[in-house]
């Protein structure tokens, strides 16, 4: 057949969805390609695609790592829907990736993302439970914020400068056990990106990074049982059809049952301390015809510590309602309406004198409406409104009982508007040569609560104005550019660059850089301005062993404005007139990242490393000198490495090694009374130990591959060798000698076996 006409012939469109075979779930970024016309596209993130050739017979190629190949022979006369289902491989032949695609990481339009499925994350060893947060702390440029912690910064930027996204809501803390695991279900993950740097238009609201989390649907094809039993927790779901396939549900459940195991202590107050978390996943999916569907989408998850001193309690639930609609062949819409909830609080009964309650909650009401509009093969426009209305609860509380000495109080409510609108285009301006260009405006209003407000000039409280009730007090709007380039050398090669212009109008108040549950939110005000973030990112991309093995090399900057930060010795706790406490600055980033992984084979897995540098400057903190960044760690490595020793036998491996954390160390102290108060160093002038561990883990698959019942054994070892790194470091006095200090390190985990069933049907 000759296509010499084919640029001048009428075009028509054949689209659709591509699922998975076994039980219907749409799959993000399969790679539809035909090698007649040298074209092809991707399927969207709700496994949509679109593409306009000359009218003709095709030979059409579906591929998606993980899957067999399917090719199909498709004669296009009219515009018509094409729906693909690709059968996964043999469990024998399951991979462990982190792109989704193969030899798509040098063409697309994209640097600084990486992408996990829930193969990778169950592959890696764990602390007790299989966890998506430990597995994103492993890859190039992020990096837990301490030891244990579910927090992370991204290229030297702050942990609240990271959007997390469950099903488009977005998640606050996604902690469970003071941070020692995430609260994701891995048993529900469908797919997880995560931008680092070419942050796309469509989304804002955070200066470092954008993990989109997108849980699975439910099988529509058969009902089915997946859980686990450990030694930390245990977990069930069920999913399947509704009396049709055009309906289906998904549920899951974790918890954790160390509270169980207290009740068998000797010690009376152990046995009535609570110690636990759990959490809930639900999802309801309805195809209402070919071109609309429906999704009802829920989580909630709370924790719980209290013994006969002090309790905590926080937890998050969100709520997703989303209609998919293919308007036409090329024009396909999406309608979101999101609900996210974030509560707080801590009790304290030391004494009675001394004994409260406080309570913080932070609620979000939103909406959404994207389009994606696909005129040929070549352009694929996205545009789009989205708003969300924010509710901070900033606490209420004071003392409880008779006798105590603390008065009670309520801070009045913040109420605030956030919305933007966004276009982008990506296409290809050359065979080689892709672009992508875009531009957000974002707007942020203060909105008033018949409260009393105030004025602040040089960080001095000037004068106090009322806010009414429902009325705009203050408006802050941003023009946030986006673009990026990819250029492919040849079919081996690739160059890549990106620039991105954020803005944040949300951030959290925290006198510690690891952060915590009860981290306090607050938002951009008259006397606050929105932060803001410019970064450069320049990538060389290459493939080896026929795609088998790739590798990349990223170099980006970072230009940090109204940085915040707080006074020393910060009142954040039940102050009203927390603005106050606020000292605002400049910082920058830079750095290399380095990964090269292998997909395939029994060996796979990845190398990483970056060197990064982050540095701030502050007024009125040190002096008004440049310090180093809470997370400026310059040396990180990572290495993961997965050996499939038989069809029954794996092993796992991952080890890191990561410059200490900065921090500051008293210097010297003086004598005021009988009391010694501490003169501490410049700020962050010091390090923590340098930070090195290795997990290790087997699994064992008791079933045969064509059973319908699957279970395994896997046997996970934290911390093999026993490193003792440092989780904090304190100074305290010598009892014989008040004169002398010393200082003390804390570390939380030794060697931490586990030791978990997994089982499906």
């Amino acid at each position: 057949m000759s296509f010499s006409c084919a640029g001048l012939a009428q075009k028509v469109t054949f689209y659709g969805n591509v699922k998975d075979s076994l039980n219907g779930e749409g799959l993000i970024g399969v790679n539809i390609y035909i090698a007649d016309l040298k074209t092809g596209t991707t399927t969207n993130e709700y496994g949509f695609y679109s593409l306009s050739v000359p009218k003709g017979e095709y030979s059409v190629k579906f591929s998606y790592v993980g899957y067999i190949t399917k090719t199909l022979t498709i004669s296009v006369e009219n515009s018509q829907k094409i729906d693909v289902l690709l059968e996964p491989k043999g469990s024998e032949l399951q991979e462990v990736v982190v792109s989704s695609q193969r030899n798509e990481n040098l063409a697309r339009i994209e640097t600084s993302v990486n992408r996990l499925n829930a193969s990778t994350i169950k592959a890696i060893p764990a602390l007790g439970e299989v966890d998506l947060i430990k597995a994103i702390q492993l890859l190039p440029g992020v990096q837990p914020v301490a030891e244990g912690s579910s927090n992370f910064s991204v290229r030297g930027g702050g942990y609240d400068q990271n959007l997390i996204l469950l099903d488009e809501a977005t998640i606050y803390s996604s902690s469970h056990l003071l941070g020692f695991f995430s609260i994701f279900n891995n048993d529900v993950i469908k797919d997880v990106q995560l931008y680092k740097g070419d942050i796309p238009a469509s989304f804002g609201g955070r200066l470092s990074s954008l993990m989109d989390i997108r849980t699975k649907d439910g099988n529509n094809k058969r009902f089915g049982i997946t859980g686990g039993v450990g030694t930390i927790a245990s977990r069930l779901t069920l999913e399947g059809p509704i009396a049709t396939e055009d309906v289906s549900f998904l549920v899951a459940a974790r918890r954790t049952y160390a509270d169980l195991f207290l009740k068998m202590m000797k010690d009376q107050n152990l046995r009535q301390s609570k110690l636990y978390f759990y959490d809930v996943n639900a999802k309801f999916n309805w195809k209402i015809n070919d071109n609309n569907r429906i999704f009802l989408a829920g989580y909630a998850g709370d924790d719980t510590f209290a013994n006969n001193m002090m309790g905590m309690s926080y937890g998050n639930q969100t709520g997703t309602l989303r209609w998919n609609s293919i308007f036409t062949s090329k024009l396909f819409f999406n309608l979101t309406l999101l609900v996210s909830n974030y509560n707080y609080g801590m009790t304290s009964s030391i004494t009675d004198e001394m004994a409260f309650d406080w309570k913080s909650r932070l609620m979000d009401l939103g909406g959404k409406m994207d389009f994606t509009y696909m005129p040929n093969s070549k352009n694929t426009l996205k545009f789009g409104y989205q708003a969300t209305y924010h509710t901070i609860f900033p606490g209420k509380g004071g003392g409880v009982g008779d006798n105590s000495l603390l008065q009670k109080y309520e801070l009045p409510q913040n109420f605030s508007l956030e919305h933007a609108v966004y276009a982008s285009h990506q296409t290809t301006l050359w065979k080689k040569l892709n672009l992508r260009y875009g531009l957000r405006f974002s707007m942020f209003h203060n909105i008033g609560n018949d409260n009393q407000g105030y004025i602040i000039e040089d960080y001095v409280i000037t004068d106090s104005v009322f806010r009414e009730k429902g009325k705009i007090y203050n408006t802050h709007f941003s023009l946030e550019p986006r673009v990026s380039l990819t250029y492919l050398i040849d079919n081996k090669n690739s160059l890549k660059a990106s620039y991105s212009y954020l803005t944040q109008y949300m951030q959290v108040a925290s006198n510690s850089a690891a952060g915590s549950p009860l981290d306090l939110w607050f938002s951009t005000s008259n006397n606050v301005k929105p932060q803001t973030c410019q970064q450069v990112v320049v990538g060389y991309f290459r493939n080896f062993w026929n795609n088998n093995l790739e590798a990349s090399l990223e170099v980006y900057y970072k230009d940090f404005q109204n940085v915040v930060d707080f006074k020393e010795r910060a009142n954040l706790m039940g102050n009203a007139k927390l603005d106050a406490e606020l000292r605002f600055g400049k910082g920058y980033s830079y750095g290399v990242e380095l990964m090269v992984q292998k997909k395939e084979g029994k060996i796979n897995g990845w190398v990483s490393y970056t060197y990064s540098r982050s540095f701030r400057k502050i007024d009125e903190v040190n002096d008004n000198e440049w310090f180093r960044s809470p997370f400026d760690k310059p040396h990180n490595i990572s290495i993961v490495a997965n050996y499939d020793i038989t069809k029954k036998w794996s092993v796992a491996a991952s080890w890191v090694y990561a410059t200490g954390q900065p921090v500051t160390y008293p210097v010297g102290r003086y004598l005021i009374g009988d009391r010694y108060v501490p003169i501490p160093s410049k700020r962050n002038a010091y390090r923590f130990p340098d930070y090195h561990r290795l997990d290790v883990s087997a699994t064992w698959k008791i079933s045969k591959p064509n059973k319908r019942f699957q279970n395994e054994l896997n046997l996970s070892i934290y911390n093999a060798y026993a490193r003792k790194n440092p989780w904090t470091i304190y100074f305290r006095q010598e009892e014989d000698n008040p004169n002398k200090s010393y200082a003390e390190m804390i570390y939380l985990f030794s060697v931490v076996p586990s030791l978990t069933w997994n089982f499906s049907w």
